[in-house]
């Protein structure tokens, strides 16, 4: 059994993927990207471990023993599930491995914004606090989140633990399902007019579908509350960076906070690197399910899913 692992950098040098030996001969590579290093590593593998790299007919079509593809995600819109499925190529995926690490930094988004925390912490780190003669200094407005909507675009694992936490804040939950199939009955649904409109922090959690590509743009933000906040820890695509870029510029929203961009890393062409702002902005490098312990989980649900791939179950399969 031949187990290539093209992403090994993807889950953290710091943590071991010493356990996948256990099923067979390992070939590791750090990063692998193009086309070419896909078709040329994959080529006698038995089952592929990635993440981001492009598994679909070009790069599999060589690669006759294939048998299985583990994700070291959960998404898995890297792989071209209607060509796995026609060679009989199983695609797992790991789930709730990063849930709580994703919802925790939709928090730290959104309070780092709304409570100007990078503000305040620069205006005492300059000296200007001790140069003051009062005590406090408040100088740009904050609110509470007691009282204020919360809305969510996602109603899944993650979706769900940050509208729990957010009621512990002492928000009200309302949500939008994408696909018009959510089965949550916990939280008020509404169209998606109504989640734009009403929310005062909108948080992204749904999958990256033709549904819910450019689901935020310029049209979308106009009609949100001059003061709400957005987060987005979903995929980069669901927002039209450009648009944001100009809603921002012209006071559409009062800030977002970004986990996630249309292409990554952030390009210098991307309009939002413009913005340097961090009242309004805050990126950060896709970073939102990267806790140690969450790399750790998602390690070893890929090992669990082989495990069960080589008793002959499914576990996590997500085609056939």
């Amino acid at each position: 059994m031949k187990i290539v692992i093209l992403e090994r950098n993807s889950v953290g040098t710091d943590v071991s993927v010493d356990r996948i030996g256990e099923f067979g001969d390992v070939a590791i590579y750090d990063n692998t990207v193009t086309v070419e290093e896909v078709c040329e590593r994959v080529k006698d593998a038995d089952i592929v471990i990635a993440n981001k790299s492009p598994l679909r007919e070009e790069t599999l079509k060589d690669a006759p023993k294939v048998k299985l593809i583990c994700e070291f995600a959960t998404g898995y819109d890297n792989c071209d599930l209607e060509y796995c499925t026609a060679r009989g190529i199983k695609v797992s995926n790991v789930q709730n491995y990063c849930t709580a690490m994703v919802a925790q930094h939709t928090f730290a988004l959104a309070l780092a914004l709304s409570q100007k925390l990078f503000h305040y912490d620069r205006y005492v780190k300059a000296g200007d606090y001790s140069a003051q003669g009062r005590f406090s200094n408040f100088d740009l407005p904050f609110y509470e989140l007691e009282g204020k909507i919360w809305g969510i675009a996602g109603m899944g694992n993650i979706g769900r633990r940050v509208a729990k936490i957010a009621e512990t804040f002492g928000c009200r939950v309302i949500f939008h399902s994408v696909t018009g199939k959510s089965s949550c009955r916990e939280y008020l649904q509404v169209d998606k007019e109504t989640l734009l409109a009403e929310s005062d922090f909108l948080s992204l959690h749904c999958p990256l579908s033709d549904l819910s590509r450019n689901f935020i743009d310029y049209e979308a933000l106009k009609k949100m509350k001059k003061s709400a906040f957005l987060v987005n820890v979903a995929r980069g695509p669901v927002v039209n960076n450009g648009d944001l870029y100009e809603a921002l510029e012209a006071g559409e929203i009062a800030g977002a906070g970004l986990d996630v961009l249309e292409k990554e890393p952030l390009e210098p062409g991307n309009p939002l690197s413009r913005i340097q702002d961090s009242t309004r902005l805050i990126i950060t490098p896709h970073l939102a399910w990267a806790s140690v312990e969450a790399r750790k989980r998602c390690v070893e649900e890929a090992c669990l899913n082989i495990a069960a791939f080589l008793r002959g179950e499914s576990r996590n399969v997500v085609n056939l």
